[in-house]
């Protein structure tokens, strides 16, 4: 079975959800990204200490790590026993993003450490809106080069599926 896994994907595509749901049918510690790459109050942390933090993580036994930071994507890929890519439609990364805005709006999400209260940014949401575009490519110039196994899932529905494929399997 999987013991460390890597997601990848637009914000909102899903895959702080699908970690959990994974965390909980496998048992798989989460290392959310965004944690280790933000202080409190939006404020980046530096590069080497992000750097230096994802190493530390990739080193453990197993993990499910989501986030892109694709600096760091390579030696996460090279580690992982599967790499998820949440390949899902703007619309609906928008949307979802656009919800959690509201849901947690100045709180802070479980995914993200503290003092990191959600906001409303119209840039962030342009990023959204044009990740396929400035985004995705850089993406996929990773994965081509990635020799592991890849999963692509479109849709919530093909991400349900290969969660229950996964049932007798943990």
């Amino acid at each position: 079975m999987y013991h460390r896994i890597v997601i990848l994907g637009c914000a909102g595509s899903g895959k702080s959800t699908l970690s959990r749901a994974l965390s909980d049918k496998l048992g798989l510690p989460i290392v959310h990204l965004d944690r280790l790459y933000w202080n409190a109050n939006w404020q980046m942390k530096d590069k080497s200490d992000f750097t230096q933090n994802v190493a530390e993580a990739i080193n453990e036994e197993c993990w499910i790590m989501d986030g892109n930071y694709l600096s760091t994507a390579p030696a996460r890929l090279a580690s992982a026993d599967l790499t998820i890519f949440l390949d899902t439609p703007r619309w609906l990364c928008l949307t979802r993003v656009i919800k959690r805005t509201l849901i947690y709006y100045k709180r802070n999400r479980p995914d993200m450490p503290t003092g990191c209260n959600e906001r409303f940014d119209w840039d962030f949401l342009t990023y959204v809106w044009s990740f396929n575009r400035t985004h995705r490519p850089r993406l996929m110039d990773v994965l081509k080069d990635h020799h592991g196994l890849l999963v692509t899932l479109k849709s919530p529905r093909e991400a349900r599926a290969f969660i229950k494929s996964l049932e007798g399997n943990s």
